[in-house]
């Protein structure tokens, strides 16, 4: 795993690259949140192919359990990624809803990441 820094003002923007899914569960969610929040990144984006692809089953309550912890750490968060991929009105509506806040946002791209964790 590498990080990239992009600068927003004040704030750092962890952009997280690997190849590898990373979060498989919440711990592991926590720590990811853990380990950047303590090198001072307050805005993270990650891929969702860094992302067990049960996170994108609501069911499995795995995307309440790691959004949960980035909000109450207030660190905003953006999955880049096509999302179209998951069938199910319930995530699309997640999606939807999700990216009308600022909190977490599902986006396509890394560079629409950046601009709006910039704002």
């Amino acid at each position: 795993m590498n990080i990239k820094t992009h600068q927003a003002g004040d704030h750092k923007i962890a952009e997280v690259i690997s190849d590898d899914v990373l979060i498989n569960n919440p711990e592991e969610g926590l720590q990811l949140l853990v380990d950047l929040y303590y090198q001072d990144f307050d805005k993270i984006i990650i891929r969702e192919r860094n992302i067990i692809p049960a996170f994108f089953d609501l069911k499995t309550g795995i995307a309440g359990e790691i959004l949960q912890k980035f909000s109450n750490y207030r660190v905003r968060l953006v999955i880049v990624g096509e999302f179209i991929q998951y069938p199910g009105q319930s995530i699309k509506d997640f999606i939807f809803e999700s990216n009308k806040g600022k909190q977490i946002n599902f986006l396509d791209s890394v560079e629409l990441g950046v601009e709006k964790l910039s704002k």
